[in-house]
C-alpha cells in the first residue's frame, strides 16, 4: 500500500510519519531501503565481494557467543543457524538477562558479539562487562555508534537503520538480520568453508531481498484482511517455523503480543507434537512459515496436523509451496527467494500482520502499554 494519510491527536498531520498513520507502518515500509543500505556497507560495489572489517578476531575464534535481549535475541538465533551452517563455527546464543546469573563458562579463544538496537540495553551491557573481565574479545552490532556498547566493545559493526521511533522494532530487526547474514558469509569465507562461486550466489540472494520486500509492501491488502478477520478476533495465536525461520516465528509472536496484546507463541515446528498441539482448536489461528526449502515436507506435515485438528492455518510461503498444501483458512503468498534470505523476507509480512491486527483492535501501535524503547534498568 502507499502512504496513508494520518493525523496527530490535534488533527494536524505529523510530518515525521511521512504521511503514514503510525511510525510503525512508516518504518515497516522503510525496510527495502534499510536492508539495501545495510548490504551496501558490506558488499563491494565493483567486485560484489563481502568486505566486512574487524574479521580477524572472529576468524581466530574457537567459539562465538551471541548475546542479546528481546527482538535482538531472535536475530541472534537466526544468525546462529547461518553461522554454524556456513562457517562451521560453534555459536551459543545467550539471553543477556540470564547470562551473568548462570555463571557461564568462558574460555580463552572465545569471542562474544553483543546485539542491541540502542547500544544501551542494561542487561546486555552487564554481560559485555562480564566477558571483558574473562578476557574475551568483545564485538558489538548496534544502531547507535555513539552508544556505550559501541564505545566499550573492541570492534563495532553498525546498523544503518536510522532512528526507529516505534517501540516495536521492525527495521532495526531486519538490519540486524542483514548484517548477521553478511557476517555469516564473510566468516565462512575467512574460515575456508565457502567457495567464491557459492559466495557470489548467496550475495546475489541477499541483493534480491530489497526488491522482494518492496513487492510485499506494494500489495498489503490480503495481509490486512487476514489480520482483521482471523488474527485480531483471536485470544491466542501460534507461529510455527523450522530452521532459520524458527526464530522468525518467535519474532512474529513477539510483535503480535507487543502491539495487539493478543497472547501469541512461536514454536519450532518439530516440537509441535511435544505439547503445543494440545492448544489447537477451531478458534486458534496457526501461522505456518513454509519457504520452499529442504524443510518444506516437514512443514507441510505440521500444517496437515493442524488442519486435521480443526486449527485455522494461515500459510506463509511462495506460490510453489501453496500449490502443495490444502485445508487453509488463509494464505500469504511471497515472492520466490533463495532459502538463505528467507528470514529477511518472511519478517515483513509478520510485522504487517501484527500492525494491522493492532489497528483493528484499537491499541496504541507506536507506544504499547508498559513498554519502552530501550530497557536501561539493569535487572538485579
Amino acid at each position: 500500500m502507499g502512504a496513508i494519510s494520518g493525523s496527530t491527536g490535534s488533527g494536524q498531520a505529523d510530518p515525521g510519519k511521512g504521511g503514514f498513520p503510525h511510525y510503525m507502518l512508516k518504518e515497516i515500509h522503510e525496510q527495502p531501503r534499510v536492508i539495501g543500505d545495510t548490504l551496501d556497507t558490506m558488499i563491494d560495489p565493483v567486485t560484489s565481494r563481502l568486505t566486512l572489517p574487524n574479521m580477524s578476531e572472529l576468524k581466530r575464534a574457537s567459539r562465538l557467543a551471541l548475546v542479546a535481549c528481546g527482538t535482538s535475541y531472535h536475530a541472534a538465533l537466526a544468525g546462529k543457524y547461518l553461522m554454524e551452517k556456513l562457517a562451521r563455527l560453534p555459536v551459543d546464543v545467550e539471553l543477556a538477562s540470564e547470562f551473568r546469573f548462570r555463571e557461564p563458562v568462558l574460555t580463552p579463544g572465545q569471542a562474544a558479539l553483543f546485539i542491541s538496537q540502542s547500544g544501551e540495553t542494561a542487561d546486555t551491557l552487564a554481560a559485555l562487562r562480564l566477558c571483558r573481565e574473562s578476557g574475551l574479545k568483545l564485538l558489538s552490532l548496534v544502531n547507535a555508534t555513539e552508544s556505550t556498547m559501541a564505545r566499550e566493545a573492541d570492534a563495532v559493526w553498525p546498523m544503518v537503520a536510522g532512528p526507529e521511533i516505534g517501540i516495536a522494532s521492525t527495521k532495526a530487526f531486519t538490519a540486524q538480520l542483514a548484517l548477521l547474514s553478511g557476517l555469516a558469509l564473510a566468516l565462512a569465507g575467512h574460515r575456508g568453508h565457502l567457495e567464491e562461486r557459492e559466495e557470489a550466489r548467496l550475495v546475489r540472494a541477499l541483493r534480491d531481498v530489497p526488491a522482494a520486500c518492496a513487492a510485499v509492501l506494494a500489495e498489503t491488502g490480503p495481509i490486512e484482511a487476514l489480520a482483521r478477520d482471523l488474527v485480531a478476533p483471536a485470544r491466542n495465536v501460534l507461529f510455527l517455523g523450522r530452521g532459520p525461520c524458527f526464530p522468525i516465528a518467535l519474532e512474529g509472536a513477539l510483535k503480535l503480543k507487543e502491539t495487539s496484546y493478543i497472547h501469541a507463541e512461536g514454536f519450532a515446528a518439530g516440537e509441535f507434537r511435544h505439547g503445543p498441539i494440545a492448544l489447537v482448536d477451531e478458534n486458534m489461528p496457526v501461522i505456518v512459515l513454509a519457504p520452499s526449502d529442504s524443510l518444506f515436507p516437514q512443514m507441510a506435515s505440521n500444517l496437515a496436523e493442524v488442519s486435521a485438528r480443526g486449527g485455522r492455518v494461515i500459510f506463509m510461503g511462495d506460490a510453489a509451496g501453496l500449490a502443495r498444501v490444502s485445508g487453509l483458512a488463509g494464505h500469504i503468498v511471497l515472492p520466490d527467494i533463495d532459502p538463505f534470505a528467507s528470514p529477511l523476507l518472511y519478517s515483513i509480512p509478520l510485522q504487517l500482520l501484527a500492525y494491522y491486527a493492532s489497528v483493528a483492535r484499537g491499541t496504541d501501535v507506536d507506544q504499547p502499554r508498559h513498554l519502552t524503547k530501550s530497557v536501561s534498568d539493569e535487572q538485579g
